[in-house]
């Protein structure tokens, strides 16, 4: 059976009062991908605590600092591979099995570049880490880039949500959830997250590790791993239908507006339109009647009597 890591990028906004955000964090997730690192190397120290302030069966993960892979580039240089060690040593005191790295969409996978990323990494010291490539080009993938990351047993991270499966058949998966919205303003139906379960509980999978980067990262990871664990998903609001629609309405929702800037701002939410069916907020908004709308209040009224299937 697979075994799963499900989490989110980072935990520097997980709030309880009175507990650090990670110590809290690690209550309620078994495992995190560290994000800050791909921005900023942090103190050894830092990443000491860290390892201390969670529970011994904790998993992180982490990601390379953007300077090898954006400004350097895997260039066979003492700089780079001073990053790349003091990676390695981040990974080490934080037990990571997985090292990510993530080229820009500039970055061209071309035969120059794959053997320069090839040498790079044969020129390192071996370690017990497994690297995770996450391919930002909008380029199709070439068999000479699966053929690097067979040869370099590298997994290749891509976002199931996507519709993307990584290049070749691996024992491990790592993905990265960000969704079909813009950036990363989305979030997923109950129907796209039991794709991606299937996806990753393949039978040639020994791990697969899902990290979520949605806008609302601890509620998506939180309604998976739940539904990994009871077969059921959860509510995502406290209400069901119309009232459902309020609560999310209320929390950024702007007036006056009228439908299609609602339908842009606000659809991409999702609401429990019953106990066991969640839909998005486009699905109601959708059938509301052209005009501007000055308060929450209005727009339910006109959704009064209009009928949804």
């Amino acid at each position: 059976m697979t075994e799963f890591l499900i989490g989110t990028g980072g935990w520097a906004y997980f709030k309880i009062l009175n507990t650090p955000p990670l110590e809290a964090y690690s209550k309620a997730f078994n495992f995190v991908e560290v994000n800050s690192t791909f921005y900023e190397i942090p103190k050894i120290n830092t990443v000491k605590s860290w390892r201390k302030i969670v529970p011994k069966d904790f998993e992180f993960s982490v990601r390379c600092n953007q300077k090898l892979t954006h400004e350097l580039q895997f260039d066979s240089t003492d700089e780079t591979f001073s990053i790349f060690q003091m990676m390695v040593k981040i990974c080490n005191i934080l037990e990571s099995e997985i090292l990510h790295f993530q080229t820009p969409p500039s970055f061209n996978y071309n035969t120059t570049n794959i053997e320069k990323i090839r040498n790079f990494f044969l020129s390192t010291k071996k370690t017990n880490l497994r690297f995770a490539l996450e391919n930002r080009s909008l380029s199709p993938i070439s068999s000479n880039f699966v053929t690097l990351l067979e040869d370099l047993n590298m997994l290749h991270c891509v976002d199931l949500l996507k519709g993307i499966e990584p290049a070749y058949d691996s024992d491990v998966l790592y993905t990265r959830i960000f969704g079909k919205g813009y950036h990363n303003v989305y979030q997923p139906l109950d129907s796209e997250l039991k794709q991606i379960d299937e996806k990753a509980s393949k039978d040639s999978l020994k791990k697969s590790v899902i990290t979520m980067h949605s806008n609302r990262m601890f509620k998506d990871a939180a309604r998976f791993k739940i539904y990994k664990e009871s077969g059921q998903f959860p509510m995502v609001t406290h209400s069901t239908g119309m009232e459902s629609l309020a609560e999310v309405l209320k929390e950024d929702a702007k007036f006056p507006s009228n439908k299609t800037e609602l339908i842009e701002q606000q659809g991409w939410k999702i609401i429990d339109l019953t106990p066991n069916l969640r839909i998005r907020a486009a699905d109601l908004l959708q059938i509301l009647p052209e005009k501007t709308y000055y308060k929450i209040e209005d727009l339910l009224q006109s959704l009064e009597g209009q009928t949804f299937e």
